[in-house]
């Protein structure tokens, strides 16, 4: 059995753009001939691939088709430049990556601004925590990722980048108020700091090194990196920042740094083009990333 290059990019749109009529208007066909393309290849394959709902969903099915049509629109690619046929006409490359914020805050944007310069690609970032960017590896989702995984995903390949370490800043004025006596347990018990997210744990890592439970401490959610040191610049409660990203006029609260360790994996595929983004992400890493 064979799958249709046209049919399997037919269901990348579909994931892409969440809905079948977007997809259309991507494909330049008719919504009703998106339709049936997807019906035609799950018929083929004896699978259900996309479930109908807005935007739509994979199945697992879905991924692993999304996947080959990802890798085919790639080495489709690799071989035109190869052939020198890449010109005005040709189309743009959609190069899905995943990286946490604090990445894309700092340091991950200016590499792909160099790359976006020196070749026709459009980058589709999906971000998520450090911790949970591999598993959008192994959907299909993205072609490659910074995470904090250092086992490869099945079917990847994975590179060290360096070292994003973080450091518990205060705005002075916060830092007056809650902790006049010093940083003590009792202090950082009922002070109140700000958590990225519910799946966030630096806060929560930092406060058992220093002796603290986490559970019970009042905290803010700010789910924005900028955001999130601006909430803390402000006052709102202290956090842990990115030494990249530690802002001017905050004051340390002592203790241990945090030293999260990030890795760029990425799809074991002979590509030119993801060698070439993956050199260029290292080079910016090596730059400005502790080791």
């Amino acid at each position: 059995m064979k799958i249709d290059p046209e049919l399997a990019a037919t269901v990348a749109a579909v994931a892409d753009e969440g809905t079948l009529d977007a997809a259309s208007r991507v494909l330049r066909v008719t919504p009703s001939a998106v339709s049936q393309r997807l019906k035609t290849l799950e018929e083929q394959l004896g699978r259900v691939l996309v479930v109908r709902t807005k935007p739509a969903r994979l199945t697992e099915a879905g991924e692993a088709v999304v996947r080959l049509a990802r890798q085919l629109a790639l080495l489709e690619h690799d071989a035109l430049a190869e052939l020198g046929l890449e010109g005005d006409e040709a189309p743009r490359t959609r190069i899905p990556l995943a990286v946490n914020a604090d990445s894309m805050a700092t340091w991950f944007l200016p590499p792909l601004a160099r790359l976006s310069a020196a070749h026709d690609l459009d980058f589709d970032l999906h971000r998520d925590d450090q911790n949970f960017t591999a598993r959008l590896l192994e959907s299909g989702t993205v072609m490659a990722a910074v995470t904090s995984e250092a086992a490869p995903v099945a079917g990847c390949s994975v590179a060290p980048l360096g070292v994003l370490e973080y450091h518990a800043m205060a705005e002075p004025a916060f830092a007056d108020r809650w902790f006049s006596s010093g940083v003590t347990r009792e202090a950082l018990g009922a002070a109140p700091f700000v958590d990225f997210d519910r799946r966030d744990t630096l806060q929560h890592e930092w406060l058992e090194r220093m002796g603290v439970a986490h559970h019970g401490a009042p905290r803010h959610y700010v789910p924005a990196s900028h955001d999130y040191a601006l909430a803390v610049r402000l006052g709102l409660g202290w956090g842990m920042l990115p030494l990249l990203q530690k802002e001017r006029g905050l004051v340390p609260l002592g203790g241990p740094p945090l030293r999260v360790r990030l890795y760029w994996q990425q799809w074991n595929l002979r590509s030119a083009l993801l060698d070439t983004i993956a050199a260029e992400v290292s080079v910016e890493a090596k730059r400005v990333l502790a080791t």
